[in-house]
């Protein structure tokens, strides 16, 4: 059985940078229950510094470290809130007292010994709080608001920015692509946006990796230079979270920036399909100052094919565009 209070718990995430960014609360929901208690969180190299950011999480370990060290882990608990088998093994040759997992996958019936009923595929709830639902072994309480997960967690800032932005003028960051993990509200919606926003009052950048540069060609064409900064390419992740902390606010659709927005306290605008489960129902950003723009009709003409989603196209920019000049407002209101 677990310790009354114990000392070091392990949390395991080895996928994309939204899906740990929606972990994170678990560490801060552990941390109000035991705060005395160490956080270590097991993750891929490309998201350390996400993880690290998290002021709940004490320790990265990235996925390889865990599985080829021989070294006995000294852990109470290790929850797998992304199952991944490997992980599950090499857990179980640890000197691990409470491993936890959902019992939808077998290999979880082997390696772990504390299992919860967990189906998100047809669940009406958030990530985040399927998420929690992992922690039913450690305390009674699983139920939590989106507000009280995204309270639970804060993403620190580096005092050594290098990014001194203008105060007088609204900083936002248009992340256009996602790589393949969401629908997307194309190029040309963006261009209608940029062109809506008056120079004089906003300053805006177009970022992403530089594998981006030939899908976002038509949009750099016929609006860089003159409507938004040129950033693809620019940052690695760490200065990325920076340049997001920085800024005043940020759009994008269902991907992983989106979510560093959010739970920075930026102004975070998500366009989403309405299609389950990648509907904002289950994936939009958690924090105070999150904002989602998602047609309200069902979208099932679009659920087998990956191409461009029909009713995420239709979201007008105007709209999109008079929700960010609400938020200059209110930036404006509180200088």
């Amino acid at each position: 059985m677990l310790a009354l209070q114990p000392k070091h718990i392990i949390i395991s995430r080895t996928d994309s940078i939204g899906d740990v960014i929606l972990t994170l609360p678990l560490a801060g929901l552990i941390k109000q229950q035991f705060p005395n208690c160490s956080i270590s969180f097991i993750g891929q190299p490309y998201t350390q510094a996400v993880i690290e950011r998290c002021q709940q999480v004490d320790h990265f370990i990235s996925k390889a470290d865990f599985i080829t060290s021989h070294t006995t882990t000294k852990a109470d608990a290790i929850i797998h809130v992304f199952p991944d088998a490997a992980i599950a093994k090499a857990a179980k040759g640890k000197d691990i007292t409470l491993r936890i997992g959902t019992t939808n996958r077998w290999f979880h019936w082997l390696y772990c010994n504390r299992l919860v009923r967990l189906s998100r595929r047809h669940s009406p709830l958030h990530e985040a709080q399927l998420n929690a639902k992992l922690l039913q072994p450690l305390f009674l309480e699983t139920n939590y608001s989106l507000e009280q997960l995204a309270d639970a967690t804060t993403l620190g800032t580096e005092t050594s920015s290098a990014f001194s932005l203008d105060h007088s003028k609204y900083h936002l960051i248009l992340h256009p692509t996602s790589k393949g993990s969401a629908r997307e509200w194309g190029n040309e919606n963006f261009e209608n946006l940029v062109r809506l926003l008056p120079k004089e009052n906003f300053t805006l950048y177009l970022c992403g990796l530089e594998s981006d540069r030939t899908k976002l060609a038509p949009l750099l064409e016929k609006c860089d230079g003159e409507f938004f900064i040129d950033c693809i390419g620019k940052f690695n992740l760490s200065t990325y979270i920076d340049f997001i902390q920085a800024a005043d606010g940020l759009i994008a659709n269902s991907t992983g920036p989106l979510h560093i927005a959010a739970l920075s306290n930026k102004d975070a605008f998500g366009i989403y399909p309405p299609i389950k489960p990648m509907h904002p129902g289950r994936w939009s950003p958690i924090g105070k100052h999150s904002q989602v723009f998602v047609l309200d009709k069902s979208c099932e003409s679009c659920r087998h094919t990956q191409e461009a989603c029909a009713c995420m196209l239709a979201i007008q920019p105007m709209a999109v565009a008079e929700a960010i000049k609400q938020a200059r407002q209110r930036k404006l209101n509180k200088l």
